[in-house]
């Protein structure tokens, strides 16, 4: 059973997603409003605030700058590929960056950057999986399903709220 909920940020409207997964309610998506690879919510899905209140709780601590980490069970429906890059995604520490280079050499090598790259743009579980922490090779601020204004923003934040300058 498809379980969701919604919260309302600084960056605009969240849908959160979970599934039963050996008995226990794991997050399975993060969508921004308008996002490329946006789920609709399905016909068969059912509201469950209550469910999902703990995802709902966290990120709004999240967008608040209380809490810089999230404790959720998380299941990651991809590829094998896909789910070691999303693994890794979650290993960037919090107000930091790194590149897109830098995290094929964590999981593969330097030659599959383009192959990470595309497993980052399709990471489900947006901001609390911190695809936003990845960046091009030059600084630059590139490829991000929620728009470059929202990575911007979520990096910002951070930044903010860890007392850090980004140089981007």
């Amino acid at each position: 059973m498809t379980l969701y909920t919604t919260v309302e940020s600084p960056i605009g409207a969240t849908l959160l997603v979970g599934d039963v997964v050996a008995g226990h309610i794991a997050l399975t998506g993060t969508y921004l409003g308008g996002q490329r690879y946006e789920r609709a919510i399905g016909a068969d899905w059912e509201r469950d605030d209550v469910a999902l209140g703990d995802a709902r709780e966290q990120l709004m601590a999240y967008f608040a700058g209380t809490s810089t980490s999230f404790e959720l069970p998380i299941s990651f429906d991809g590829s094998d590929f896909q789910r070691k890059v999303w693994q890794a995604l979650l290993d960037i520490p919090y107000g930091t960056t790194c590149t897109y280079g830098e995290l094929a050499a964590r999981v593969a090598d330097r030659s599959k950057t383009r192959a990470v790259a595309a497993a980052v743009g399709r990471n489900p579980v947006g901001v609390i999986v911190p695809c936003h922490r990845v960046i091009g090779a030059d600084g630059s601020l590139t490829g991000y399903a929620g728009g470059l204004d929202r990575k911007r923003w979520l990096l910002d934040h951070e930044a903010r709220v860890a007392g850090l300058t980004l140089a981007l």
